[in-house]
């Protein structure tokens, strides 16, 4: 792994244009869709949402998200996107969490979708989820299984292979979160360097803040 951060600003002007990319977010999107968890009076912040594909995506079925990032370049397409459509419901905030910035605010759900695999500790993330979570309210983390290394070419940025999902289990319960559940959300196939193509997974992990 890698102790080097990954500029993503530099990506975000073609982020959006590999099909794969698009299709994975649109399988995630599907697969919150099916928890049945979204409410038409819910307030959404989407950690990590990159150029805000599954923001826009699920901003219909919800009455706001709060689309953040580390990336001033994603965030700046992302705006572009809610001038372009007019969603009045979505917004967005620039917070680097390892630059020490605390999420701020209240919401009934926190999603973050193939984002935690580029912080290097979760469970100071997790904390910060619970405590902009409201009592009952929910957290979806979509994320790739673990993946022995192979999927990510350049590694910058990258500090883990997937996650095991009966650990990323243990950080959700020993974060405050009680009805953990689990599910295949995507499978992205791709080549990998001297072994042809190869099948991924991504799992979307689910929990409900304890009521205290």
């Amino acid at each position: 792994m890698t102790t080097e951060k990954r500029n993503f600003d530099n990506a975000a002007a073609t982020w959006d244009e590999n099909p794969g990319r698009v299709k994975t977010n649109r399988d995630i999107g599907d697969a919150i869709l099916k928890q049945n968890i979204l409410t038409p009076d819910m307030d959404v912040l989407d950690f990590g949402c990159g150029t805000g594909m599954l923001t826009v995506r699920l901003q219909p079925f919800v009455r706001s998200i709060t689309g953040v990032d580390s990336s001033p370049g994603m965030l700046n397409i992302l705006n572009d996107k809610i001038t372009k459509l007019q969603l009045s419901n979505v917004k967005t905030m620039l917070v680097d969490i390892e630059k020490g910035q605390k999420l701020t605010g209240n919401y009934q759900l926190v999603l973050s979708s193939l984002t935690l695999h580029h912080i290097p500790e979760i469970k100071p993330v997790l904390a910060q989820f619970y405590q902009v979570i409201s009592p009952r309210g929910y957290l979806c983390v979509a994320d790739l299984d673990m993946d022995d290394g192979r999927f990510h070419e350049d590694k910058t940025g990258v500090f883990h292979s997937g996650f095991d999902r009966a650990v990323m289990r243990k950080y959700f319960s020993e974060a405050g979160f009680d009805n953990i559940k689990d599910t295949t959300a995507a499978t992205i196939i791709k080549p990998v360097l001297n072994h042809g193509t190869r099948q991924f997974t991504v799992f979307l992990m689910t929990g409900q803040k304890k009521a205290k």
